[in-house]
């Protein structure tokens, strides 16, 4: 696997209900040739993953409208685009949405942690892509069982061209999807609806990180 060939893969996805960020263009949001630059983040991100040597995932469920639908970058929203290349030297990742950056909340506590980290995991998502609700784009839903399948060689292509040895899942959907890799799972609560102390205490055991250091890094953006 390179990273050229595992994109041209996955935004050659169609599937309906679902927004490909690599191959679909938003009429509302997008910028002149989005998908494209959608595209560029994420080879560069996977670059630049490899490149330091990442070992572990954090695995969430699928990509959110206010999120990875418009960066093309799992568990980042815009807001936080600016500091993928500190965190990830080589990643070239820009805006390629209309108006101000958006930020998202779920965003908001996975960088918040990843900041204390020396080697920053994959961010990445059960199901790559954002599936919503028929008729409203801008909604999120669980994907399909029919449309996971779609992804599971690509999932399982990723983490054999990385070697992960570990996967921290947030969520239990994300969970119970990735025992089936065959490494060590750790599952912690999301931090949606009510989730933020348990997944705060979560990624303090799991990285030793004292609690009341996360708690304060919190910048309020809503």
């Amino acid at each position: 696997m390179n990273p050229s060939k595992f994109v041209a893969a996955l935004s050659g996805l169609e599937l309906n209900n679902v927004f490909n960020p690599y191959a679909d263009a938003c009429p509302v949001h997008d910028r002149a040739n989005a998908a494209a630059s959608r595209r560029n983040n994420l080879r560069t991100y996977l670059t630049a993953v490899k490149k330091i040597g990442v070992d572990t995932i954090w695995m969430g469920r699928d990509l959110g409208y206010r999120g990875g639908r418009r960066t093309g970058l799992a568990l980042t929203d815009e807001f936080h685009l600016p500091e993928m290349s500190r965190l990830y030297p080589g990643c070239v990742s820009k805006q390629v949405t209309r108006g101000p950056a958006i930020a998202e909340r779920t965003a908001a506590e996975i960088w918040s942690i990843l900041r204390y980290l020396k080697i920053p995991p994959l961010l990445w998502n059960v199901f790559p892509l954002h599936p919503h609700e028929p008729g409203n784009p801008f909604s999120n839903r669980k994907f399909t069982a029919n449309e996971l399948s779609q992804v599971d060689d690509l999932n399982n292509a990723l983490i054999e061209w990385l070697g992960i040895k570990r996967i921290v899942a947030i969520g239990q959907d994300a969970g119970q999807y990735a025992i089936r890799f065959g490494v060590p799972v750790e599952t912690i609560r999301h931090p949606s609806y009510g989730g933020v102390k348990d997944f705060r205490a979560g990624m303090s055991r799991i990285y030793e990180l004292v609690p009341s250091e996360v708690n304060d890094s919190q910048t309020s953006l809503f």
